[in-house]
């Protein structure tokens, strides 16, 4: 009996990230990728070269780009919570779920979902805060209240 676990259901498995990150930039173009990533490496002077170089070094954005062409270019099903904590690479893939056709994205898209995510933290932050209307600190300290010298005139 073997521990190993079968991978070769998931998409990623056996590919490099420079056929990855070849394929999603031939079907979409970095400025689809940069609006739906806001990734840097995708606006500033892109190239699949430069991009891999970045993405090599920057797990978190390796990450992310995996993340993207499972779910939005292989156009596979979220997820579940317990395969979502695991980097894409390492996610087992069902065995009735298979890749299909790469959405069809927008730059009028990326920008709604982008309002979309902004309002989402924006709700987190006042969450977060509790409702206060004291103005807090930007780095987390509470607001000094006034000393007052019942002493003074």
């Amino acid at each position: 009996m073997s521990n190993e676990i079968n991978y070769t259901n998931n998409p990623l498995h056996g590919l490099g990230l420079k056929s990855l990150l070849t394929e999603i930039v031939d079907h979409y173009g970095f400025e689809i990728l940069f609006a739906y990533l806001s990734i840097n490496c995708f606006k500033t002077n892109p190239s699949i070269d430069s991009s891999v170089k970045f993405l090599k070094k920057t797990e978190w954005a390796r990450i992310k780009v995996e993340a993207f062409y499972l779910y939005d270019y292989k156009n596979l099903p979220r997820a579940s919570y317990e395969q979502y904590s695991l980097p894409p690479r390492e996610r087992i893939i069902p065995e009735e779920q298979v890749p299909g056709e790469p959405k069809e994205l927008s730059l009028e898209d990326a920008e709604r979902l982008r309002e979309r995510r902004a309002a989402k933290h924006a709700d987190r932050l006042r969450e977060k805060r509790g409702n206060r209307s004291a103005p807090q600190d930007p780095w987390g300290e509470k607001p000094s209240k006034k000393k007052i010298d019942p002493w003074a005139r």
